[in-house]
């Protein structure tokens, strides 16, 4: 054996096992670029951390639960642990639930955990894609990774409407209900397309089988690739931050991925599996035993879908009975128009990164996220979209609100109307406001500085509040924002005179520049010469009498003196 084969043989096992991977895959070199990878540092990223490990979740648990369920239409007698329902007819996937949940060795906990860790998932979901909306996350050159968090929640809808009907009990078949008549609304091939889904005549002998497979096969496999295709990307972009000192488009501030961020996110799992087990093991979701088993001919009292569809049941139960006759097909608009609008809520929101961009023209690529308050219009956009989804959630209960407030349930639909229609454009108004109120108070702080609370007495006997300027660090924060001028409109003609068969859009185009990014849309942050002016050197304290003038009739807040200046270590903003 040569010396080399002797050294190899006489290496710690581990150093064996690496060697033999990193000759056949490269991993030594893969490992020394990733590992060491950068990872910035804010609460916010965890929302994305939640879904991921919520889905790492139902896949563990949904596996456990499919050694047990039977995802069959057939009718059996039960006989089984729970007493009240001995004797009933049922089909087989009822009775398996039933048997998952009473007779299966942690089989309650289990589906206790996987409905819980649904509706988290989702709920992280949504949170998440809000958060990229809000701060400006999704623009160049992550549209693509956009778009695939966007799939991921739609998908995330069906696939939690698709387990939640599995278990075949009263309230799942009501929702069911809802599917078909939504199905049937659709002119002209809305029987055919009944038929097929449920394999005949309502509800048919073959849906859970087919929503079993959709389920656990084809959806979750669509989604595992598309998390395993987000998270190569969020790699390969690099992960964006918030600005700060130091912080810039070409670098990323915080801690490497080995061994400190695989820590915290291995601790923030089990943390997160923890928490969902503590919801499971002491709040009852989903009791499929108090329903009993579906029959066409009943309807569960109070029948409620999981909050993530109860705006599409929301838009149904708000939408006025309308039927029109066109071509000898009968329209039911009442359901025809919500199933329409159900998507198109969902749409807007994951076509707005082209419209923005469409709109003001940029190209560039982003790293540094933004702060909403810098951008009123979209953030309140964002704002009003939510609001609108959750008034048509309230809908969505609006024999439940009736029920315990004891109201006319006319009444509160009517209510849900109107709010639909004028809810979104009071808290569109109210947040540009309110940002816009945020950048005069940090352009005040920028001028002035922070108020201390510290009382002086000038030589007039006049008294005025002292104010600390801030430090580098938070004027770079509250300045390093870009403000974008709106486009102007281009000329009717080229430079040979010919006219621009495209005039209209670049009007159109200034336009909404001029409502994103117009003078009323923003406020003009600080400009070095306005900071240099508010804090010029040997400057008077405000309040005080300059040579020759009258003491002021009013009391002034104002900047501190050049002393304090001069401590404070303040920096001029960026112009």
């Amino acid at each position: 054996m040569s010396a080399a084969g002797r050294q190899e043989a006489g290496a710690p096992s581990g150093r064996r096992v690496a060697d033999w991977f990193d000759g056949r895959l490269g991993t030594h070199t893969l490992g020394r670029k990733y590992l060491r990878k950068v990872f910035p540092d804010h609460w916010s990223f965890l929302l994305g951390e939640i879904c991921l490990y919520s889905f790492v979740i139902l896949i563990l648990t949904g596996v456990y639960l499919t050694l047990f369920f039977h995802p069959s239409m057939n009718e059996v007698t039960y006989q089984g642990s729970y007493v009240p329902l001995n004797g009933i007819r049922m089909s087989e996937a009822y009775a398996s639930t039933l048997d998952i949940s009473f007779d299966v060795r942690g089989g309650l906990l289990i589906r206790q955990i996987h409905h819980w860790a649904a509706l988290i998932f989702i709920a992280g979901m949504l949170m998440h894609m809000m958060r990229h909306f809000f701060t400006g996350s999704f623009r160049r050159p992550r549209e693509v990774n956009w778009l695939f968090g966007w799939t991921l929640l739609l998908l995330g809808l069906f696939e939690g409407l698709f387990g939640y009907s599995l278990p075949d009990d009263l309230l799942s078949g009501t929702g069911m209900r809802f599917v078909d008549g939504a199905i049937l609304s659709v002119p002209i091939v809305g029987t055919y397309l009944s038929f097929f889904v449920f394999g005949g005549e309502f509800p048919g002998h073959d849906i859970i089988a087919r929503f079993y497979s959709l389920h656990i096969l084809v959806i979750p496999g669509i989604m595992a690739a598309l998390v395993v295709a987000h998270l190569i990307l969020v790699v390969y972009h690099k992960h964006t931050q918030f600005p700060g000192p130091g912080r810039t488009e070409r670098n990323v501030v915080g801690a490497p991925f080995m061994p400190v961020y695989l820590a915290k996110a291995g601790g923030f799992f089990f943390l997160v599996f923890g928490v969902i087990t503590l919801i499971s093991a002491i709040a009852t979701i989903n009791p499929v035993w108090s329903y009993g088993p579906y029959r066409a001919d009943q309807v569960s009292t109070g029948a409620q879908p999981d909050w993530y569809l109860g705006f599409a049941e929301g838009l149904v139960r708000i939408m006025p009975g309308w039927e029109i006759t066109l071509a000898g097909h009968t329209l039911v608009l009442g359901v025809l128009i919500p199933i329409v609008v159900f998507p198109l809520l969902l749409v807007l929101i994951g076509v707005y990164p082209f419209v923005e961009s469409w709109i003001t023209g940029d190209r560039r690529e982003h790293h540094l996220l933004d702060r909403p308050r810098n951008r009123p219009v979209r953030t309140a956009i964002g704002a009003a979209w939510i609001s609108l989804y959750l008034v048509l959630l309230a809908g969505g209960g609006n024999d439940i609100v009736a029920t315990r407030f004891h109201l006319s349930i006319n009444t509160v639909t009517w209510a849900v109307r109107i709010a639909v229609l004028v809810v979104p454009v009071a808290v569109f108004a109210a947040t540009r406001r309110i940002c816009l109120a945020l950048q005069r108070r940090d352009r005040e702080l920028v001028l002035h500085g922070r108020e201390t609370g510290v009382i002086k007495r000038l030589p007039h006997g006049e008294y005025v509040e002292l104010h600390r300027p801030l430090s580098p660090a938070e004027l770079h924060t509250l300045t390093q924002h870009e403000q974008p001028r709106p486009l102007e409109p281009g000329p009717a003609e080229d430079a040979n005179g010919v006219p621009r068969p495209d005039g209209r859009v670049p009007r159109l185009r200034a336009r909404l520049s001029r409502a994103l990014y117009g003078d009323d849309s923003q406020i003009p942050k600080p400009t070095a010469e306005e900071y240099r002016e508010a804090h010029r050197p040997g400057e008077p304290q405000p309040g005080e009498p300059r040579p020759g003038e009258r003491p002021a009739g009013e009391r002034l807040i104002g900047a501190p003196s050049a002393v304090e200046r001069r401590a404070g270590g303040a920096e001029p903003p960026h112009s």
